[in-house]
């Protein structure tokens, strides 16, 4: 566990869990929280270094903050986390369900490994870290992180596909069942935001067509949502930029 945080304050801060928040927009997303006033816990699997960095920058706006690693793709690292976060934090108020595998899966060479390693990081473990969120919450918010070009036409990306597209559903179901106990569930689903890990720019520019989504874009959706009025829920939000299509 990485933690750092600053004593003397009185006020009660929001306390919200970032997964996948050690690097890339989940970084992003955990400083936004920050400068909204709540103090952050960001998961990390394999990037200790940038968690490390992560939490500095994130004590050093005046937040509480803490870094844990978990493997979200077993359910009972998921649940850890999130008690694990709520335990350093004084409590939970937020999450975000922004971890993800994102690697091409061709039809023909996908093997049952990496097809469940993508359902298990991707949408089995939003599941569990919900479950495990929604057994400490009263008046909170979830947001779930899906993929606005997540359709079916990316063929060399299906497990992906699948997996985002259940979290569209999973976001959904959960607003229904925890409704009644003043919990928001809400998704953002941007479009292409950051070049992935193996794509040069070549690619990544035929891919956008030059047009990506803006990081600040997807952060405010997920700020929106993550301080909403608790009657907003249920929502799916696209944030698109250029048309992702085609084969990737």
């Amino acid at each position: 566990m990485i933690t750092s945080q600053r004593r003397g304050r009185v006020k009660k801060r929001p306390r919200a869990l970032v997964t996948g928040g050690a690097v890339r927009l989940g970084r992003a997303i955990a400083l936004a929280l920050a400068r909204r006033g709540m103090d952050v816990a960001i998961g990390y699997h394999g990037s200790r270094r940038e968690a490390t960095d992560t939490v500095r920058k994130l004590t050093t706006g005046g937040a509480r903050a803490v870094a844990l690693r978990a493997d979200l793709a077993d359910p009972r690292a998921a649940g850890r986390l999130v008690r694990e976060a709520a335990r350093a934090l004084g409590g939970l108020d937020v999450l975000v369900n922004n971890a993800a595998v994102f690697v091409r899966t061709p039809l023909a060479t996908t093997t049952p490994a990496a097809y469940d390693r993508l359902l298990d990081v991707n949408l089995r473990g939003a599941f569990f870290t919900s479950q495990a969120a929604a057994r400490l919450m009263r008046n909170g918010h979830i947001v779930n992180m899906a993929d606005a070009g997540a359709t079916g036409r990316w063929p060399g990306y299906i497990p992906y596909t699948l997996s985002k597209a259940g979290v569209v559903a999973l976001t959904r179901a959960l607003a229904v069942a925890l409704r009644d106990r003043d919990i928001a569930v809400n998704c953002v689903a941007p479009g292409a935001v950051l070049r992935p890990a193996g794509f040069s720019r070549a690619r990544w520019t035929k891919v956008t067509r030059g047009r990506q989504v803006r990081v600040e874009d997807v952060v405010a959706a997920v700020v929106y949502y993550a301080t909403c009025p608790l009657t907003v829920t249920g929502r799916i939000r696209q944030v698109r930029g250029g048309r992702v299509g085609g084969r990737r």
